[in-house]
């Protein structure tokens, strides 16, 4: 969506009646033939924008696509749809080699979705699949906490939605009791010593698909009764990112708010062996401590499993 399309939709979203021409084209910069234009164009992308004597207004927006999350959103980042892609996050790291920053790449359906070591990530229709694309003024090293802002975004439109999500650590999302999988998040970067050049947080949440379609391991937003907007959800995770990234030092606490690790016993494979203890607390910027028979050991990454009391 262009810029002036996207202002033009602002200003009428935020009025509480009509807004005429002539107010729209002295706001934008544009004149009137030009709004006429940009509606008709909006008009085209799927919303019903009513026009009369008093001026425009937006009866109704599309279901999804690149307008509809743009419509009313509160972060700037431009938003790329596709009905289908192989992979969110491999488009975004074209686009991250072509200079482009700020922007989200959403797709209807991932036909080689992958999450964490290259493991497929079943994406039916019906899921937000979304890759946040932008350059952090931040070393490689404070890369795990937008990892974790991410899993805490996803929670957050989880629980909006109705449903009682959880984190395992570092960003799986789950539904709260038995534990099956709402979400996942799989990062990619590239970067030098002291500077990120690129960050890719790829987010695949299963949201209006029916349980049928999903592993048993998994659940989604509309099988737990929650509602399925996948346009309001994607916002959401989209803003609440945005929120978490201007401000950093509120990660920590906020993953922990939400954490279903911390005070559990875990296993974490790591390529230097098994971990096991209790999952005692996460310290920046997203490594997990376990207190185990030896002492407390830092886990900077690896596999975290939650053991039933009495395993090892």
């Amino acid at each position: 969506m262009t810029d002036t399309r996207r202002h033009l939709l602002d200003a009428l979203s935020a009025a509480d009646a009509p807004v005429s021409g002539p107010v729209l084209a002295d706001r934008l910069g544009v004149s009137r033939a030009a709004v006429w234009k940009h509606v008709e164009a909006l008009r085209d992308a799927g919303f019903d924008i009513e026009s009369g004597a008093a001026g425009y207004a937006v009866a109704s927006a599309p279901d999804y696509g690149a307008a509809a999350i743009e419509f009313g959103l509160d972060a700037p980042y431009a938003v790329e749809y596709h009905d289908r892609l192989p992979s969110t996050n491999d488009r975004a790291r074209d686009l991250a080699a072509e200079g482009v920053t700020d922007t989200v790449v959403v797709a209807g359906e991932q036909t080689g979705g992958r999450g964490r070591l290259d493991r497929a990530w079943h994406s039916p229709p019906g899921g937000v699949y979304a890759s946040l694309l932008c350059r952090p003024d931040r070393p490689p090293a404070h890369v795990p906490t937008f990892t974790l802002a991410a899993a805490v975004a996803v929670t957050r439109a989880c629980r909006e939605a109705g449903v009682d999500a959880v984190i395992k650590w570092p960003n799986d999302v789950l539904l709260a009791g038995d534990e099956r999988k709402l979400a996942g998040i799989l990062t990619e970067m590239e970067g030098e010593a002291d500077r990120v050049s690129w960050l890719v947080v790829g987010i695949g949440t299963n949201v209006d698909v029916d349980a049928a379609d999903l592993p048993e391991d998994a659940t989604s937003v509309r099988a737990e009764g929650g509602t399925a907007d996948r346009r309001r959800f994607c916002r959401r995770v989209i803003e609440a990112f945005h929120a978490l990234r201007a401000d950093p030092e509120a990660v920590l606490p906020a993953w922990r708010d939400h954490a279903v690790t911390l005070g559990r016993s875990v296993r974490v494979e790591t390529p230097a062996g098994d971990v096991t203890g209790e999952a005692v607390d996460v310290r920046f910027p997203g490594s997990l401590v376990v207190r185990t028979d030896d002492g407390e050991r830092v886990v900077h990454a690896g596999d975290c499993e939650h053991l039933r009391p009495g395993s090892a």
